[in-house]
């Protein structure tokens, strides 16, 4: 068993002082960077979802926007694992093949 370890810190003090803080460059970087794979993953998922909300309405879809492959299963993590199979290091967006395009919990 670890020994849990306590560490005080200061109020005001950054937990983490060997992080610097983002520069505004690097933060307006990593906002855009953000805009442009919502947008990819968006403009994937309107050009497929007219034909699959008929046949798999509800169903999880991972997209990965530089390919532009995608990958759907009624169940989210079994759509999430073929997504990773084939693209191991992709950063990919979560989607639901619904009216809304939202991922929750199903009650």
């Amino acid at each position: 068993m670890r020994q849990k370890s306590t560490r005080k810190v200061a109020f005001g003090n950054p937990m983490f002082p060997e992080r610097s803080p983002l520069s505004v460059e690097e933060k307006v970087k990593r906002q855009q960077e953000a805009e442009s794979f919502n947008r990819r993953c968006e403009e994937i998922f309107r050009r497929v979802y007219p034909e699959l909300v008929p046949r798999h309405y509800n169903w999880s879809i991972h997209i990965e926007p530089n390919s532009g492959d995608y990958f759907i299963d009624p169940d989210e993590e079994a759509s999430f694992q073929k997504a990773k199979d084939k693209y191991p290091h992709a950063i990919l967006m979560a989607m639901r093949l619904n009216n809304t395009g939202c991922v929750d919990k199903m009650h």
